[in-house]
């Protein structure tokens, strides 16, 4: 799951997009990916994921790490940390605190702000041997890529049409897919301001505009794609997520 150039990202300007404007643009979101990606790198080098550790004192760790090694003061969205059965629960929920297990699967979805550039990035880590669990963390990557190229291959794709594409990519690798949406919308903090219509900012159902356009702003959309899965029994899930345009 390497960020890869598109199409899109390789052209010089869109509608009249200032070809400056937009490379600097894109450069500054690589480059938040690439902090975030080595943030991810430290948490799993430091051994943090590990059992007899709740989720609220890890998310303040990887906080601390986050802070101390990279500079990160702000997050655009709150830090999740969610483990054992708390995999099966969507972004947009609280549930209570879980303590990692001896043999439990953990994903870590965090917003952290480098310069003012948003990243968007999110991996599972597997706590232990269970062959159910790695299993499911092989098939994420390989979910996330099969929409990536769906989206690539496809120039007028919408939203609605992508979360439908992912969807069954999850069920024809057995797994349910656990969320409302399957990515969204990414850009300079805060993105939410200039985005435009709420739907359209997700890959989602009634998100009917082309995903490949301008913002209000006259902007070119770039988009994070996110996998949550759920194993068949409803017994634990995954999470993955990062730049899909780019």
């Amino acid at each position: 799951m390497q960020s890869k150039a598109t199409g899109l990202a390789a052209r010089s300007s869109i509608e009249g997009v200032s070809v400056t404007a937009e490379t600097v643009r894109v450069t500054r979101l690589r480059e938040a990916q690439d902090a975030a990606a080595a943030l991810f790198a430290a948490i799993a080098a430091e051994d943090l994921i590990r059992p007899g550790v709740g989720e609220k004192a890890l998310s303040e760790q990887i906080a601390a790490l986050a802070a101390d090694r990279f500079g990160v003061r702000r997050h655009w969205h709150k830090r999740v940390v969610r483990a054992g059965v708390n995999t099966l629960v969507p972004f947009a929920e609280n549930p209570p605190e879980q303590v990692i297990g001896t043999d439990d699967i953990v994903f870590v979805d965090l917003g952290p702000i480098f310069t003012e550039w948003e990243a968007d990035f999110g991996r599972t880590f597997v706590v232990g041997d269970d062959p159910a669990k790695h299993a499911l963390l092989a098939a994420l990557g390989r979910v996330w890529e099969a929409g990536r190229a769906h989206f690539a291959a496809r120039p007028e794709l919408t939203g609605a049409a992508l979360y439908e594409h992912m969807v069954a990519v999850a069920a024809a690798e057995g797994y349910r897919w656990g969320s409302a949406i399957a990515g969204h919308l990414v850009g300079e903090f805060p993105h939410k301001q200039i985005s435009g219509d709420e739907r359209d900012c997700y890959i989602t159902p009634g998100s009917n505009a082309p995903m490949r356009r301008r913002d209000r702003t006259g902007r070119v959309c770039h988009w994070i794609l996110e996998v949550h899965l759920i194993e068949p029994g409803g017994r634990f899930g995954g999470f993955c997520e990062q730049l899909l345009d780019l």
